[in-house]
């Protein structure tokens, strides 16, 4: 087999909306989410099911309910059986993943359009037990339930919750939120500044979400003829938050109170800190719960295809495919990744960073956020301080504002892309960028079709 040089393009798509852990679509499986995502991008489009060559599914919260999502997904949502399907697994970059390798799958030649995107169901994640099969106490299901009260105290069992274990890095065993707190120590990017990053978010989404942004690709969540959800969850949650601003500041710190105190922070984790030691009296906590994105459930697809096979089938052809990349980091480090990652992606397209028209960065944290415009700056010599300041950085708000259902995210924030591009007459070049536990950084750069 041998790559063809031709136009791959990005035709829309869809998503649901995006839930809060443990509330509106609580009721809803990753494989329920995905399957009203790929049917909404068939309603918001020209595109018939038996056109679709293949269906590609990110999903981190992957268990055997639905083994391979994309091909269970594929067939509830009635594509053709001969569909290939496959699911990937890059955690928060995990749906810009699927995009890439639909456009490796379409350059090789083994099909023309597939359907690319994310699922989870966050409220769904199980907690889990584990242990060798050879234990006595493990051997069947029903040995187990006999078990159950001496199965706490046996040291060769292990129950765990899979969110708070999905969300620590297993080689630094560290989790999410304190890899943003090392940030904010080692580049000083204060609580005040985060806080500030956030409500700027929190005011975008709530404003995109009344405008009516969200509805050009936004399909509800109907169950038994009720809506259960129609717009995305969160804004409205903390739409207090947009009209009493100071309540951000009531906020907890998470590394910085009576049972942790940030002494004990530097203590667990000062060997990351680099430069930076902790001071009695002076050295704060800064990330908060309000500073930090929410745990969420929600799906998105967009629809990638050959530029030939698009006009075919008379699909409104919105972008190019410009280039991507993706780059590890220390895990520790994993907020700043984009920078490196953006890097990547600018080389690839022969393109300086002030050339880019819009900008969509995951906000998994304001203190990660505002370390990469710290490290891009300094690194690379990407201005985001002047992009924010032109507004040209999630304009309709952002993960922070949103929610984040993890493999979702990265379609999602290219889907963001697009409307916004698609509106604004004077767009030529996007980004969308995301950091990921582990380290990855994924960035992916899309050129308006027709400029």
């Amino acid at each position: 087999m041998k790559a063809t040089p031709k136009k791959v393009v990005l035709c829309g798509g869809a998503r649901t909306p995006i839930g809060h852990l443990g509330r509106s679509l609580a009721g809803f499986l990753p494989e329920d989410l995905m399957e009203i995502a790929l049917r909404g991008a068939f309603q918001k489009s020209s595109l018939y099911p038996h056109a679709v060559d293949g269906v590609l599914v990110g999903w981190v919260g992957q268990g055997s309910h639905a083994p391979n999502i994309a091909r269970v997904t594929a067939l509830k949502a009635g594509l053709p059986v001969k569909s290939h399907a496959f699911t990937i697994q890059a955690n928060c970059v995990s749906s810009l993943e699927t995009v890439a390798s639909a456009y490796r799958h379409i350059v090789m030649g083994e099909g023309d359009v597939y359907l690319a995107g994310g699922a989870e169901s966050m409220s769904n994640f199980p907690y889990a037990i584990r242990g060798p099969r050879s234990h006595k106490k493990l051997r069947s299901l029903a040995t187990l339930k006999e078990e159950w009260n001496t199965l706490w105290s046996d040291g060769e069992v292990n129950i765990s919750d899979t969110t708070e274990e999905g969300l620590t890095d297993p080689i630094e065993k560290i989790n999410m939120a304190a890899t943003a707190e090392i940030c904010a120590q080692m580049y000083s990017i204060s609580r005040e500044a985060q806080d500030k990053y956030a409500f700027a978010s929190y005011q975008k989404g709530l404003a995109a979400e009344k405008s009516g942004f969200y509805a050009t690709h936004v399909v509800p969540v109907v169950k038994d003829r009720k809506t259960l959800l129609e717009k995305d969850e969160y804004p409205f949650l903390r739409e207090g938050l947009v009209e009493k601003p100071r309540m951000l500041e009531k906020a907890p710190l998470i590394f910085d109170g009576p049972s942790y105190s940030i002494m004990d922070f530097y203590r667990d984790n000062g060997r990351y800190i680099q430069g930076k030691e902790y001071v009695e009296g002076k050295t704060k906590g800064t990330v908060t719960l309000f500073n930090a994105c929410a745990r969420s459930d929600g799906a998105a697809v967009v629809i990638v295809c050959s530029e030939e096979r698009a006009k075919d089938l008379g699909l409104e052809i919105l972008a190019e495919i410009d280039s991507w990349g993706f780059w590890g980091t220390n895990p520790a480090y994993m907020g700043i990744s984009p920078a490196f990652a953006t890097s990547v992606a600018l080389e690839r397209a022969g393109l300086k960073f002030e050339d880019v028209d819009h900008i969509e960065l995951h906000e998994a944290f304001a203190a990660a956020c505002l370390s990469i415009f710290r490290v891009g700056k300094e690194k690379f010599r990407q201005d985001w301080d002047v992009a924010n300041e032109r507004g040209i950085i999630n304009p309709n708000g952002g993960t922070l504002s949103l929610g984040h259902p993890l493999a979702a995210t990265g379609v999602r924030l290219l889907l963001n892309l697009l409307y916004a591009m698609k509106l604004d007459p004077n767009a030529h070049h996007g980004l969308a960028t995301a950091c990921a536990s582990g380290g990855l950084g994924g960035a992916m750069i899309l050129k308006k079709y027709g400029v």
